[in-house]
């Protein structure tokens, strides 16, 4: 099917044909169904953009129409290799067999109640994940921040459901430097990144901030007494990939049991196989009480969770929090099509390799460079720390047909493609970057 645009309705509806790749083209249908071919361009799309959105986004000037497996098409029909993954979130890369199969079964079927009645993928879902997992009960919701902010709630909840006969039980939250937990007021107070909260000032009060890794630190305040719950990223992400060491975990896990508040891990962009576990806290055994995911969880459809211990859970009554859309059959269905894949040992040991074959190969053909300072991550979840803005290199990476991310202070290029990509890809991702490293020299000279 061709694009049509019917021009005698009151405003025009366009068709596209989704399997068009390149060039893709639109036509135009009059009343006498005279056709006439005009190209859509990059710049048709961008300039339309900003005269209906509200510009948010800084974005990359691509404009993406369709993928398959690890590759991306624009509307010039150019090809890309996709190190990006919406960020972390295209577990299974571009339309995955198994993935669409689960998303059209179940549009078929049902894609929307509510909370008001139970479903059978809502109630599958919370099964396997708490099969999979430390947690006795799940909480869905629809991205990863509002998974956060049903942790902070729940925290909160805990220390009054814990000491019902205090007057003010403990509210405090620590949060570490480098941390993202999301936008929402919340989760946005959780942030370390004075730019993300100063535009919204006052945000929630309550939260302190210490270095990432100081233990000491971390139990000196925790033991004060005044502290609902600790929230860390095992690895973080838009921090720049700084891993946890096992230490800083179960000194945080020992401080909270110490003084009975909780132990919440961020695994919202590290989790779900990410790291070639299924959940990265496993790759340092230490156990938190409520865990937040979300990104890859139904490959590219909106959902997140907050997975909790009973002790949590019993803590929450009927009416204490709740969403209309969290946990619809159409997202659940399509998880479960992501997660029984990703939960597959076979699965998780691929990734891991991966992961050490992509690290080896950027520190072979990066290791000499002078603005490349360190190569590190776990699993499918790399940096690469340099001592220069990466965003020239992301750009010139973007121009050679290779889409990856910044992170960090602006300086750490993050690599975090669909955990399906193979080492042929993997090989071509390294071998751009390496030819793209002039670029960080040209941007110097400027």
């Amino acid at each position: 099917m061709a694009s049509l645009q019917l021009h005698h309705l009151n405003r025009p509806i366009t068709l596209y044909d989704p399997k068009q790749v390149k060039p893709y083209v639109r036509y135009r249908c009059h009343v006498s169904m005279e056709k006439k071919e005009e190209k859509l361009t990059s710049k048709d799309v961008m300039e339309a953009e900003r005269k209906y959105l509200v510009g948010t986004y800084a974005r990359a000037p691509v404009v993406i129409t369709s993928g398959k497996g690890c590759k991306l098409y624009d509307v010039e029909g150019r090809e890309y290799l996709d190190c990006a993954a919406g960020i972390a979130v295209n577990a299974l890369g571009h339309g995955d067999v198994d993935w669409v199969k689960a998303v059209k079964q179940q549009l078929d079927v049902l894609t929307h109640v509510s909370n008001v009645y139970y479903t059978l993928p809502q109630v599958e879902l919370a099964k396997r994940l708490v099969e999979s997992s430390f947690a006795d009960r799940v909480f869905f919701t629809n991205s990863g921040t509002e998974a956060n902010e049903a942790a902070i709630k729940f925290s909160r909840k805990f220390q009054r459901h814990l000491h019902p006969d205090k007057e003010q039980p403990a509210t405090g939250l620590i949060s570490f430097t480098h941390s993202f937990h999301g936008r929402t007021m919340g989760s946005l107070a959780l942030t370390s990144k004075e730019h993300y909260r100063s535009p919204f000032e006052p945000v929630m009060p309550g939260v302190t901030f210490l270095e990432y890794g100081d233990a000491e630190a971390a139990k000196n305040l925790i033991h004060q007494g005044n502290i609902a719950a600790v929230f860390v990223e095992p690895i973080q992400g838009e921090g720049g990939i700084y891993c946890a060491t096992k230490e800083f975990l179960q000194s945080l896990r020992n401080a909270c049991d110490e003084a009975g508040c909780l132990l919440v891990f961020d695994e919202v962009q590290c989790g779900v196989g990410r790291t070639g576990y299924l959940w990265a806290h496993e790759a340092l055994n230490v156990v938190p009480d409520i865990m937040t995911i979300a990104k890859p969880l139904a490959g590219g459809i909106p959902i997140g969770a907050a997975l909790v211990a009973e002790k949590v859970a019993s803590a929450i009554n009927y009416g204490d929090h709740g969403s209309t859309f969290a946990g619809g059959p159409l997202v659940c269905n399509t998880a479960l099509a992501v997660f029984n894949k990703i939960s597959n040992p076979e699965f998780l040991s691929s990734v891991s390799q991966k992961g050490l074959y992509f690290k080896q190969l950027l520190k072979q053909k990066l290791g000499g460079n002078p603005h490349v300072k360190d190569v590190r991550g776990l699993g499918l979840m790399v940096g690469l720390e340099l001592d220069v803005p990466a965003l020239p290199l992301v750009e010139a990476c973007r121009n050679s047909g290779l889409l990856i991310l910044t992170a960090g202070k602006g300086n750490i290029i993050r690599i975090v493609p669909p955990l399906v990509i193979t080492e042929q890809e993997i090989e071509q991702a390294a071998e751009i970057i390496q030819k793209s490293l002039p670029a960080l020299d040209a941007s110097n000279l400027k």
